[in-house]
């Protein structure tokens, strides 16, 4: 994507791996434009998804001002809420601060709905692919969780793929989204708002993003995030369905199952599965670089207060020049 000169931006993304800070950052930026933030978090759209998913609405409040949010608690469990209905709301919700002079920032870690709503996916009803099951039916199951995972990288969970037929469509749909029948016109739809977004990117060394991972996963089992599962499943959720969400939610419902022995060793486990996951959102953003997505990345240093400050210097040179 070109670089865009002036004030011709009309929304920022801050992006970047789990525990890196996002959130405050992207708060912190909307302050500064007078905006409203717009999540793209997979697990944050659902209700009852606090503790684990990070939602941490505190932040959202800067020296007694707090700053609006959106797509935030928007689905039940009982959904399976998808990309393209993520796109449908952030389109509706772009459409509405615009129609308000509210300038957007959107802030996230999901590298799908980032994808499809600075690139425009134009997503529609995948029908059956005859000739790719007939590809996939002699793979076992091993095998197709390694397909699935070069075509999605930032897949949270392969709780799914324990189920065949689950895995074969999700593939199915992947390969879709990376066929050129997909990408081949990114604006076909005409109700879709302009989007011109400003890309800021935030990441740490490796050893300092590993240190924050594993202190607040700390910090989030002494919250109640073990209590908070508990609750979901007794309000109704299958032990599947906490499964299939991914990372704190799999491990937790594995944990309450006696699938996994002690919180010692859940904390062990899931620790390790954030790090590999925040290596895949990683390996997402550098695929989105390669496909012509241009991201400003922020110093890779701890001190947040630098980070904000190139964050703002940023804006100052290419939005409010």
């Amino acid at each position: 994507m070109a670089a865009v000169t002036g004030n011709a931006y009309n929304c920022i993304v801050v992006l970047g791996p789990t525990a890196v800070g996002k959130t405050a950052l992207g708060v912190k930026l909307a302050l500064e434009m007078q905006g409203e933030v717009i999540s793209a978090d997979s697990r944050q759209v659902y209700k009852g998804l606090d503790i684990g998913s990070g939602k941490d609405i505190g932040d959202y409040t800067i020296n007694g001002i707090t700053v609006p949010f959106h797509l935030i608690d928007v689905a039940d469990l009982t959904q399976e809420y998808s990309v393209f209905d993520y796109q449908q709301d952030f389109n509706r919700v772009f459409a509405g601060l615009q129609d308000r002079g509210i300038f957007p920032v959107i802030v996230g870690g999901t590298g799908l709905y980032l994808d499809a709503v600075v690139r425009g996916y134009d997503l529609m009803p995948v029908t059956e692919n005859t000739a790719l099951r007939q590809q996939l039916a002699g793979k076992t199951l091993e095998e197709l969780d390694s397909i699935l995972l070069a075509l999605r990288p930032d897949l949270h969970t392969r709780a799914s793929l324990r189920d065949r037929e689950r895995t074969i469509r999700f593939i199915e749909i992947e390969t879709f989204m990376n066929s050129g029948e997909n990408t081949a016109g990114f604006s076909l739809n005409k109700n879709r708002p302009q989007i011109t977004p400003f890309i800021i990117g935030t990441s740490l060394p490796r050893d300092v993003l590993r240190r924050n991972i594993a202190g607040r996963l700390k910090k989030r089992l002494e919250e109640g995030m073990i209590q908070e599962v508990r609750q979901l499943h007794g309000d109704g959720a299958s032990w599947e369905r906490l499964e299939r969400l991914g990372l704190e939610y799999k491990y937790v419902a594995e944990f309450l199952q006696g699938k996994i022995e002690s919180e010692q060793q859940l904390f062990d486990e899931l620790n390790l599965a954030i790090g590999q996951f925040s290596k895949r959102q990683e390996t997402w953003f550098r695929g989105m670089e390669k496909k012509g997505v241009l991201i400003h990345w922020l110093p890779s240093v701890p001190d947040t207060d630098i980070r904000i400050a190139a964050a703002l210097n940023l804006i100052n040179s290419y939005i409010r020049r």
